[in-house]
């Protein structure tokens, strides 16, 4: 049987000491394929961004295990994490995180310059990937020049440039328009569908999740439903 993507077992995340100590996952099981688009549910401090932030290995579980196509990525030091996220994962932000002063094309880049690609291959890989999301045209524009669904289509085409085998996304609909946030998703399921990028996305809009291909919804630290969408 083929290990899945990703998979939590019994993981809990604790934040604090004593009085204060708050348990922000509280023995979570997840298990995620190749290919899902993944909606992560549940209110306010539920665990829901927590998840997110150790399967994009940016936090670290107190206790349990965190799998990632089947090896143990508490086993690994500070160095093979950071090339796990380089290499393998793509991050979209709710306020896009993109450099104010540096066009979309260079901001586009910056990922691929840690990867130490060649000037040249950098700006052809960049500028494909802005053509993917449709904004080839856009490519010398600043963010100051750009609208915020454009911006977001930016931080989308910085996130795939390494071609990631998985694209964690928080709340990348947030800080837009009604008609922005249908352009934004529609993209995101154009990239799972195509490209076959596992998607992992936290969002508390229930229209937004309707995208997606299967709801998980934490409630106190832990996955209370996990429903895969009808045909």
């Amino acid at each position: 049987m083929t290990a899945p993507l990703v998979e939590l077992r019994d993981v809990t995340k604790v934040y604090g000491q004593g009085d204060s100590e708050v348990h922000a996952l509280a023995g979570a099981d997840l298990r995620i394929d190749d290919g899902e688009f993944v909606a992560v549910m549940g209110a306010s401090g539920s665990g829901k961004s927590t998840c997110l932030n150790v399967v994009g290995c940016l936090d670290q579980p107190t206790s349990g295990h965190y799998l990632f196509r089947g090896v143990d990525v508490g086993s690994l030091d500070r160095d093979q994490l950071a090339l796990l996220r380089r290499h393998y994962l793509g991050f979209v932000f709710q306020s896009f995180n993109l450099l104010a002063r540096t066009s979309a094309i260079e901001n586009v880049e910056l990922p691929l310059i840690y990867r130490r690609v060649h000037a040249r291959e950098r700006h052809r890989l960049a500028l494909a990937a802005l053509a993917e999301v449709g904004l080839a045209d856009r490519a010398r524009h600043t963010p100051a020049e750009l609208s915020g669904g454009q911006q977001q289509r930016v931080a989308i085409a910085r996130a795939i440039v390494t071609k990631p085998q998985m694209l964690l996304a928080d709340e990348p609909t947030g800080n837009l328009d009604s008609a922005r946030k249908v352009d934004i998703m529609n993209l995101l399921v154009q990239l799972n569908r195509e490209r076959r990028i596992t998607i992992v996305m936290v969002t508390h809009e229930p229209d937004m999740a309707q995208y997606t291909t299967r709801t998980v919804l934490f409630k106190d630290g832990r996955v209370e439903r996990d429903s895969k969408a009808g045909p």
